[in-house]
């Protein structure tokens, strides 16, 4: 499994810190307004519909997991030596960055009687740390216990969405953004994490932005994504565990250059040498 993850956050993520992220676009000066009917401008896309969702979930989990079957991720779960202590889930929710914390809590509060409930004044105590005290062999056998549940891949969709996806793709529609760009936002904020530091998606943000225009700006999306890439890959390379950039030069920018904003099947692409196929 070549899982590549997202930086460690700082401190548990929660909703007032989701809702304050700095990823909001900044005014545009009345003597720059946004050029309209430039043919640069397309309309901006919506990932959140059903079928396209269901592309992005594909997508990343070609790179998270080297797999398309993002739905048997809910029972993984394993330490992968990154500092981040345990990694899980169909996201990589992680012990040590304080996602995993607030899943287990919100599935707690929804079914309060589950295999991981016991689990949560430990999660609490190695929340920034990469230890296991606590957990061990039996938490990694409840969250497979769980997972084999309705409720808990609920909650795992749930948590997905408040944190990564919903406000990837309501920055990348108020950026005029096509479902690929939505995507390439998704995709930079499940391995970076929100938040507005350099190495972080609201920072790749910022950097491109230095570089080009968004299209709700009146810039070409191309030229805003090709910077949007070249600002992450700079991010990437700065870790080990993301020097490969493949899921920007064969995968996302590989639909770029085909013109496909949509996110139109078939989809052909490579991450970490694997090839890949959306039909």
């Amino acid at each position: 499994m070549s899982k590549k993850l997202r930086p460690v956050l700082v401190g548990a993520l929660g909703a007032a810190s989701v809702a304050a992220l700095v990823i909001t676009t900044p005014a545009i000066a009345a003597n720059e307004a946004p050029n309209t009917t430039s043919a640069s401008v397309r309309a901006a896309g919506d990932l959140s519909v059903a079928a396209k969702k269901e592309i992005a979930m594909k997508l990343v989990s070609s790179a998270e997991n080297s797999s398309l079957d993002w739905k048997a991720q809910y029972k993984y779960i394993e330490d992968i030596g990154d500092g981040r202590g345990y990694t899980a889930g169909i996201i990589g929710f992680c012990s040590g960055t304080g996602d995993m914390l607030e899943l287990v809590e919100a599935y707690t509060n929804s079914v309060p009687d589950n295999p991981l409930a016991k689990f949560l004044p430990a999660l609490r105590k190695v929340n920034g740390t990469d230890s296991h005290s606590g957990l061990g062999s039996a938490f990694e056998s409840a969250w497979k216990q769980a997972a084999a549940t309705s409720a808990f891949q609920t909650a795992q969709n749930n948590e997905r969405d408040r944190v990564y996806f919903n406000p990837a793709v309501s920055q990348g529609k108020s950026d005029g953004l096509s479902n690929l760009g939505q995507f390439a936002y998704y995709d930079a904020i499940v391995m970076h994490g929100p938040g507005d530091s350099s190495d972080s998606f609201g920072g790749i943000r910022k950097a491109a932005m230095k570089k080009a225009k968004t299209p709700a700006q009146g810039g070409s999306e191309t030229t805003y994504l090709k910077a949007f890439f070249d600002a992450r890959k700079v991010i990437m390379k700065q870790e080990e565990a993301h020097a490969d950039t493949s899921r920007v030069d064969t995968e996302q920018l590989v639909f770029l250059n085909a013109g496909n904003f949509d996110l139109h099947t078939p989809l052909k692409w490579k991450v970490y040498g694997d090839s890949y196929t959306i039909n």
